[in-house]
């Protein structure tokens, strides 16, 4: 019953009716169709969880599984995005990756009770920065003090960047960056690159597919997944070509 209900939902239908046609239409404009099938074919495996989990994990086996901690300083918590509000009675807030990366650095704090910054400025449209919404909720909401809020950065490189200044100002050398898991390996290459040794903390780990039948069956979740890990290794490439 799961799985008929399954292929009746997009986008499995969808998918699955574009696989047909193309099929069916090999016969005619082979060119064209032959693109179709591709594309649709792609965006299939992009959608399943078992090409989604895979490439998530090709990102996180380069992260070091057990770091040393004894030599941290500081820890940096990396924002992701937030939910835009309307300027007047709906604030902004953040989205549920920030929110996680917050729980991960709160439960660190207490073990370690090492000074706390974040990192983040202006997303397109919201009143507030990032990095202000992380420094209210740890505070408001966690009852954790921040020392540094970095509020200008627009992407992770320049989270490194303006990161970095504020600590090296209080010769801060040594970070825990805590972020996701998936978003670790290009997030501490930056915070590498301008000077600061980077310790992980990954926040939410991706287990190995099993390889259920349900693992090839498409889903919001896993396309989205798919669009994280590819984000990152594009990330990941242009920064070494271009910092």
């Amino acid at each position: 019953m799961r799985l008929s209900f399954s292929f009746m939902m997009p986008p499995t239908v969808f998918i699955a009716v574009c696989l047909l046609a193309a099929v069916l239409g090999l016969r005619w404009h082979r060119t064209s169709l032959a693109l179709m099938l591709l594309g649709s074919s792609c965006l299939y495996l992009s959608a399943t969880p078992l090409v989604a989990h895979y490439l998530l994990r090709a990102l996180e086996v380069q992260v070091p599984e057990h770091a040393d901690l004894t030599s941290a300083e500081a820890i940096v918590v990396l924002s992701a995005g937030a939910h835009v509000g309307n300027g007047r009675d709906i604030p902004d807030t953040l989205d549920g990756l920030t929110l996680e990366r917050l729980e991960a650095a709160a439960r660190l704090y207490r073990d370690l009770k090492l000074p706390i910054a974040v990192t983040g400025g202006h997303l397109p449209r919201t009143q507030a920065t990032l990095g202000g919404l992380m420094k209210k909720v740890l505070e408001e909401d966690f009852e954790i003090p921040v020392r540094w809020s970095e509020e200008q950065s627009r992407t992770t490189f320049e989270n490194a960047v303006f990161t970095a200044r504020l600590l090296k100002a209080d010769h801060i050398s040594t970070v825990i960056v805590v972020t996701q898991a998936w978003h670790l390996p290009r997030a501490l290459w930056c915070f590498n690159h301008e000077g600061l040794r980077a310790l992980p903390w990954a926040v939410g780990q991706t287990p190995a597919p099993a390889i259920r039948i349900r693992d090839f069956l498409p889903s919001l979740a896993s396309l989205q997944d798919t669009f994280y890990a590819v984000h990152e290794l594009i990330g990941l490439v242009y920064y070494r070509l271009r910092f």
